[in-house]
């Protein structure tokens, strides 16, 4: 929701994720499940009632507090369906809040005044009649505050619209009608009158005063639950995925308002290697500069104990998503993305870092300055550092007995456990994810895991050309397949090497800025494709470690 928006919502409202998708949503589902409870029971009074009528008479359904009742059940019910089947912003939902609430319990009051003063023989009492009103208006009033997050100060206020009613029409009530007296009472009407309507007035101030109060705890665990959802200045919102290191939660800044993406390593798996990787992950990380590397902005740990780091928020596609929803892609824009990975990667092995789990689920695709088509290469949970004179063996990412990546990406040397893995097993990875973008499909069927370690020990894949994508260029291709050799020294040599081999294809020249403006036109969003897992990383294909130590 934007600042403009927001203006309209009372500040006492603004707690530090109002202004999220996610609170708007709960308040919507909290009033609609409040409104549904005083429906559902007023409909069922209402239905009794009728079932009555042969006692009371059908007559008295035509009568004013019959009447009165229905429209509660029409009006409480046609409310349910507002905010079951439209979405709200959050000015109109506080209007509906108080509208509806006020409302009802006049309603409610009028159909307890109406009975008490109706035509009738079954009314003896008026104050007994009002009572039904005064009942149902607490009733109502005390379910909002226990279903619906809102200030005391605004449970108050709508409270004591919502008692004023039965109030004013009470005093009416008792000062119009012939009350019956104990023949021992030496009070007079008025009097009697009066002392019924402080009683009237006592009980609704007992109501509101339960309801603010109940409404003050509840929102204010809601406010604690809400500081518990916040990392500093960040403020989290939404879930928005979850990896073998951690969960990732879209979130903000709390004086900036800048989206970011906050990864979480869960309390659980906050061993002591655990914690190593993790530190190592964003030290690592805060290395690289490369437009196509996702950049990192903080870091830290809360009270509790639970680390975090801040990055760039990628309001895009992954090439998983992408290909799921497009289909394969052209070959200019596949030239395009891999030039971007490979250059990220350029940078990271020659400071001596090895990604270790290149696939299409980490590499976004994104528009960054207004330019679209911008690829950004995410999770680094696996990266490993080439032990140099620099690197201490004893923090390495991973035990020398445990092999870590992604089975439908995992070089041959990567499965084998070799001790010195390189730069180049990322790039077997990027030719299998080049190859899945052409063909729309990946580079082995995707039967269990050993059919596919198998297949990248033994089988030698079968060209893009000859897996549905004929109009593959050739050099793209041989580009494409010498990344897939089994032997890393049949493979380019670098990183740097596979991008300037990429540059001298013919479909290499500059992807066109409109061509790419037209395929994001098209192209489904992020939240649409929410709730639709990959195929793939859904799957039984997950990133995995596999225990090499008895081999």
């Amino acid at each position: 929701m934007t600042t403009s928006r927001l203006s309209h919502v009372p500040v006492a409202l603004a707690s530090a994720t109002i202004d999220s998708e996610e609170s708007r949503a709960f308040f919507q589902d909290r009033l609609r499940l409040y409104i549904g409870w005083v429906s559902a029971l007023t409909i069922g009074f209402y239905l009794l009632t009728s079932t009555n009528g042969a006692v009371l008479g059908f007559g008295f359904l035509v009568e004013p507090v019959s009447l009165l009742h229905l429209a509660i059940c029409v009006a409480t019910g046609g409310v349910w369906l507002m905010t079951r089947r439209v979405t709200w912003s959050w000015p109109r939902l506080l209007i509906i809040d108080g509208v509806t609430l006020v409302l009802t319990c006049l309603l409610f009051a009028g159909m307890g005044a109406a009975f008490a003063l109706g035509d009738n023989d079954y009314v003896v009492d008026p104050v007994a009649a009002t009572m039904i009103g005064q009942l149902s208006c607490m009733s109502t009033v005390l379910t909002r505050a226990v279903a619906l997050p809102s200030t005391p100060t605004r449970t108050f206020w709508l409270g004591c619209g919502a008692f004023l009613p039965q109030v004013v029409l009470s005093g009416y009530v008792f000062y119009i009608s012939d009350l019956a007296l104990p023949s021992t009472m030496v009070v007079t009407q008025d009097v009697a009158a009066y002392f019924n309507l402080l009683n009237t007035v006592g009980w609704c101030g007992v109501g509101l005063a339960v309801s603010t109060v109940g409404s003050r705890v509840i929102f204010g665990l809601r406010a604690e639950a809400a500081k518990v959802k916040r990392l500093g200045q960040y403020a989290l919102e939404e879930k928005i995925g979850e990896g073998g290191m951690g969960v990732v939660y879209r979130a903000s800044h709390a004086m900036l308002r800048r989206p970011t993406a906050i990864k979480l390593l869960p309390p659980e798996k906050a061993g002591e290697e655990s914690i190593q990787r993790f530190e190592r992950e964003v030290r690592l990380t805060a290395k690289l500069s490369h437009p196509s590397t996702v950049a990192i902005f903080d870091y830290g740990r809360t009270p509790t104990g639970v680390f975090y780091y801040a990055m760039e928020y990628l309001d895009g596609l992954n090439l998983e998503q992408l290909v799921e929803a497009s289909g394969p892609q052209e070959p200019g824009r596949v030239i395009h993305i891999l030039q971007q990975v490979s250059g990220a990667l350029t940078e990271a092995h020659e400071i001596g870092l090895i990604h270790r789990d290149i696939k299409p689920a980490n590499i976004i695709l994104c528009r960054r300055g207004g330019v679209p088509d911008v690829a950004k290469v995410v999770d680094f949970g696996l990266v490993k550092a080439v032990l140099t004179d620099e690197t201490d063996a004893t923090v390495m990412v991973t035990s020398q007995s445990i092999l870590t990546g992604t089975p439908m990406y995992m070089a041959p040397e990567s499965i084998k456990g070799e001790q010195f893995v390189d730069g180049r097993s990322d790039l077997y990875a990027l030719g299998a994810v080049g190859c899945h973008l052409l063909t729309g499909k990946p580079l082995f069927p995707s039967g269990n895991v050993v059919e596919v370690v198998a297949h990248h020990l033994h089988t030698v894949p079968a060209p893009p050309s000859q897996r549905g994508a004929p109009d593959v260029p050739s050099d793209l291709e041989a580009v494409l397949m010498r990344c897939l050799e089994k032997s890393p020294d049949a493979r380019f040599p670098t990183a740097r090497a596979l991008t300037q081999a990429l540059s001298l294809c013919a479909q290499s020249t500059p992807w066109s800025l409109e061509r790419a403006e037209q395929l994001w036109e098209t192209a489904p969003t992020k939240r649409e494709l929410d709730g639709h897992p990959s195929s793939i990383s859904a799957g039984p294909l997950p990133t995995m470690a596999i225990d090499i130590g008895d081999r």
